[in-house]
Formats: C-alpha cells, structure tokens, sequence
C-alpha cells in the first residue's frame, strides 16, 4: 500500500508550512515513530514522525519549498515493489482526476514535535538525525566529535559518512541513467537535501527593483496584524520615574537579572488588581484568563518576530524569571520553541526602549485584550513637590487595550498601579 506524507497543521494559524530538511531520503526505511521530515511553522521548527513503517518511494516538495497544509509532501510505500508505483503517481498528481492510473494513496498519519536540537542542547546530548545516530553507531563514529552541517547544527549522515572517511552513499547513483529500477530516481531529490538544510542566518541584502519573497514568520506576522485591524482599540499613555527601578536594577544585574525580567515582574503583580487587562474578547461576553502570562516581543534576526511568553510571571521569583528568560530567547533564536511557548500570552510587552526609542503605540497581539509599549527611560528635568526643580529619570509607556471589553478607566487604573509599584515600592519585586 502507498501513503501519501501530507504537510502537518502545526499551529492553528498555520496555512502552508516550508521544509527545512528531508531526515530521510528516497529510498530509505522508515520505520514508525522516525522522524522524517523537519518542517518550519509559523515560528518554529518542528519533527514530522511517520505512524507507518515503510520506504520513502519519493520526495514531491523538496527542502527549502513550501508547500499548503494537506498537501501531499511525498509517498511513502509499505514495500520496496511499490516504490515504482509511488513514483508514477507522483509524477501523476497534476493531472486530472480522470487520468489518473492507479488509485489515491492514502494519507500517512504523522506527528510533530520540536526539532530535537532544543532539547539535545539543553540536556547536554550530541544533536543529530535518527539516521545519522544509527549510522554513527554502525561505523563506530563518535558523534560528539563532528560538527554538524543539517539546521541549527544538527548532525546529519552525509557529516558522519565523511568522518569515517567515506564518500555519501547517494554519490555513485548522482549519473545513473533512467532505468525501471527502485534507485534510479532517486539521485536527483537526494541531491537536493544537502545544501538546503542550511538557512542563512541573515536576510539577504535588499537589491533595488528585487522583490524578497517572506520568510514563513514573517507571512504569519502579516496575518497577525491584518486581523489586528478588526478591533476598535484605544491607546492610554503614562509618565513613570524609574529611579528607584534603576537602583534596584544596579543591585540585581550582577545576579543575572534582566531589565526584561523586572519589567514583566512589575507588569504581571500589577495585572493581579487588574483581570480585565489580561482578560480577551469572544463571541458571547469577555474570556476572563487563569493565568498571567506575559509575553514579550522580540526581533528574529532573519525577519519579522516572535513573543516567547512568561508564564504565570506574577508567581516565579526575579530571579527564576531572569532564567526562563533567557532560556526562551535563546531557543527563539534557533526557532525551537513549543508552540505554547510562544502562542500563551495573555498580555502583552514590547520593550523599544533598548533601542533608544522615547514613545511608540504597539498594535494589539490577535486574542488578547492589551499590550504595553515601553519607551527609553531618560534623564529629566522635573519640578518636584517642594516646588524646586530636579532630575527625574523617567520614561513613556503606552497601553494599547481592546475597546470592546476595556474602557479608557481601566487602561489609566492600570498604568497609574503600574507606575506606584515602580516609584515607590520596586524593592518588592525580590520577594
């Protein structure tokens, strides 16, 4: 029997997906549970694992293309005496329904989980294919002495066969002329993988009169602000003296603690007066959250962003906050987050300050009810309640909130909380 490999839904805001890399090549065994393919969502790098044992008859969306979630990606044969067969209908699938020869295969069930370099790296283990493991393991090859050529470092069977000093077994088969035999077919889609696991860490440079198709992150940020424009929001704006934020900041910076962190720590204590703030729109009234989720947005370096989120932040200590922290923007950067990691925010910090920037209005994250914008704290010249003048640093914040279920009061209620929690009580956040 022929199974055909369809593009997985791996988020539910996924449209079409693009291959980063094929783990298996035409040709190859795949048994149930490997890993076959690696596929790039909205904003991570996810394992696609076969439910079926068979051979990999024939690759129909090569590494680097995309392709519409559903569509068939390649087939899978249960058989070596049907890899032929697979091929034909392969070569048949753009043609009309009435034409076709032989009967439609049926889909392959698969599974997706994040790419396995996350949590190879976080446990200390070599990463690597399945393949290139077993091949390891074969030619008694160490892994930990290569260096990856597959995405993000990954080791694939092509890195180990040319440290046993031999060449890739695709190699003698790349001349062979078209023959009804299982391997002659394969040589092209094979080599095709090689190079293309390899994304550029960088866009490339802009050229005048060239249009630069997106990067799939980058096509689901569009979707995400398109549908931004649906909902009637209000912007509130807030003066904040960060002094004592600043002292508190000196102290804990050596101990690991970021300026992101005590941010959303200040934002997420504050959020427990305020559940409208973290509460979301739906159809029949307001959605009013469990947990304080906060989730802060941050640039990709090849195009557009991502907003790995803090959970339950008002709950963690400073100092576990600054951890999973930076464990998160580490693994955003190599696009090896979870989906919930990135997608669970119930409110919103995008911190442009870093940057140099004074004030900017955020536009409203899709399913939540408000976002923060944070601008640059700056040294001010300020009239202080002994009527004498001073230097006040201070900086900007920007609320931007859902009108359909939080009113101008409430957005000033919040910032106003948000702003004596920084003055006044900013110690308080080590507790």
């Amino acid at each position: 029997m022929i199974h055909e490999i369809f593009m997985p839904a791996l988020s539910s805001t996924m449209t079409e997906g693009k291959i980063v890399s094929w783990v298996k090549s035409p040709g190859d065994k795949v048994e149930k549970g490997e890993t076959v393919v690696v596929v790039e969502s909205d904003k991570a790098d996810m394992d696609v694992e076969s439910f079926y044992e068979g051979y990999l008859a024939t690759i129909v969306t090569q590494a680097g293309e995309s392709a519409p979630v559903g569509s068939a990606i390649a087939l899978l044969a249960e058989t070596e005496a049907e890899i032929e067969l697979a091929k034909q209908q392969a070569a048949s699938v753009s043609a009309p329904a009435a034409e076709q020869a032989a009967p439609a295969p049926e889909p392959v069930a698969v599974a997706a989980s994040t790419n396995g370099s996350s949590t190879a790296a976080k446990n200390g283990r070599t990463i690597a294919s399945p393949r290139a493991r077993k091949l390891a393991k074969d030619l008694k090859v160490d892994l930990a002495a290569i260096a990856g050529s597959g995405p993000h470092g990954r080791i694939v069977a092509e890195d180990v066969e040319a440290a046993a000093g031999k060449a890739p077994a695709t190699a003698p088969t790349v001349a062979k002329p078209a023959a009804p035999v299982p391997t002659v077919s394969a040589p092209a889609p094979v080599a095709a993988v090689a190079p293309a696991p390899r994304p550029a860490p960088t866009p490339t440079p802009a050229q005048p009169g060239h249009v630069q198709p997106m990067t799939t992150l980058q096509g689901a940020v569009v979707r995400s602000m398109m549908a931004s424009l649906d909902v009637p929001v209000f912007r509130v704006g807030y003066t904040i003296t960060t002094d004592a934020l600043d002292k508190l900041y000196k102290q804990v910076k050596s101990k690991g603690v970021t300026m992101t962190a005590l941010l959303a720590k200040a934002v997420a204590v504050t959020l427990q007066k305020h559940p409208l703030l973290y509460a979301s729109y739906v159809e029949n009234g307001i959605h009013f959250n469990g947990s304080i989720n906060i989730a802060v947005a941050v640039a990709m370096e090849d195009g557009g962003l991502i907003t790995p989120v803090l959970k339950n932040a008002n709950q963690q200590d400073l100092y576990s906050l600054s951890r999973s922290w930076k464990d998160l923007v580490d693994r955003a950067r190599t696009k090896q987050l979870q989906p919930d990691e990135y997608s669970s925010g119930t409110f919103t910090i995008s911190n442009l300050g870093m940057f140099g920037v004074d004030t900017f209005d955020a536009i409203l994250p899709p399913g939540q009810g408000s976002i923060l914008a944070i601008g640059a704290s700056r040294a001010n010249v300020v009239a202080t309640d002994d009527g004498m003048l001073g230097v006040r640093r201070q900086m900007q914040v920007n609320i931007t909130c859902d009108h359909r279920i939080i009113y101008g009061a409430d957005g000033a209620a919040f910032l106003r909380d948000l702003a004596k929690l920084i003055e006044t009580d900013a110690q308080s956040l080590t507790l």
